[in-house]
């Protein structure tokens, strides 16, 4: 799948593979699941999610994904939003993240369940999350979901 709204600026020379991907937006309270990826100096926030696996659909890799990274499980609900993000990896992998942004609904949680061990749920006033979230496309899927379901 390819999305036609591109965030982010592919730096020359860099081939960037695409990469399938989809993210999930859960609200409780007022506030918005975001993972905190922890690395040292270089943490950041992102949307829960990541990339389709396989033959997954992208409702199956949004459970999938949440569950693996807040041990929140999830029903997929409505995709609001589709884009794509270039960004190098933390290994620096230049990878184009291209895909959709669900609305999702919180079934349970169980942080026992998460295997991310460098992922940490946490529940941010939307509007922080726009300022820190580490992608434009998330900022952006955030931004569409506040003003068309919110």
């Amino acid at each position: 799948m390819s999305a036609n709204l591109q965030f982010g600026t592919a730096e020359p020379g860099l081939g960037y593979r695409l990469r399938p991907t989809a993210f999930g937006l859960v609200l409780q309270d007022g506030r918005l699941a975001c993972v905190r990826v922890v690395r040292g100096e270089d943490s950041y926030f992102d949307l829960p999610g990541g990339a389709v696996d396989g033959d997954e659909t992208g409702e199956q890799a949004v459970v999938r994904e949440f569950l693996e990274e807040t041990g929140m499980t999830v029903r997929p609900l409505t995709r609001i939003a589709e884009a794509s993000q270039y960004f190098r990896k933390s290994d620096g992998e230049p990878i184009n993240n291209s895909g959709g942004f669900w609305i999702a609904e919180q079934l349970s949680l169980d942080p026992s369940a998460k295997v991310e061990a460098d992922h940490d749920l946490v529940w941010l006033d939307p509007h922080q999350a726009l300022a820190q979230l580490r992608h434009d496309a998330h900022a952006w899927a955030v931004t569409v979901w506040l003003r068309r379901c919110v």
